[in-house]
């Protein structure tokens, strides 16, 4: 059975896309920490960060690292964190979270933005990436 993280690839589910290649997908956490708060996947399932091929990993990384450089110019923030965790979805999933103070780093304080917002958001740091 696919995550919800395939079907928002495929397109079953809408999100708000940043950014993709043939291997990962970036778009929004449509719950998220901070306004820019976005998940990094890779395009094939797989449950852990560790059990990623060594060099998919590092490729999952470099994506990540374009991504959050494309945040930075896009969102005020001191810096964008990293973090992985992965217990919500069994897909690998990358956290890159723009910071100002550890609250936003939390996960237990949440933003609430509007459809407007997320697609602003999204079309910007899009066009930063690129």
């Amino acid at each position: 059975m696919s995550t919800i993280f395939t079907k928002i690839i495929q397109g079953e589910i809408p999100s708000y896309k940043i950014a993709e290649n043939k291997d990962f997908f970036a778009f929004l956490d449509i719950n998220p920490n901070a306004k820019g708060h976005t998940l990094v996947v890779p395009k094939k399932e797989e449950n852990k960060l560790f059990d990623l091929d060594e060099s998919s990993y590092l490729d999952l990384m470099r994506f990540s690292y374009r991504v959050a450089k494309a945040i930075e110019k896009v969102v005020p923030c001191e810096r964008v964190g990293l973090t992985v965790i992965g217990l919500e979805v069994p897909h690998v999933h990358v956290h890159l979270i723009p910071l100002r103070s550890m609250a936003d780093a939390t996960f237990g304080q949440k933003q609430k933005l509007t459809n407007a917002e997320f697609k602003a958001i999204a079309a910007e740091i899009s066009k930063k990436f690129k």
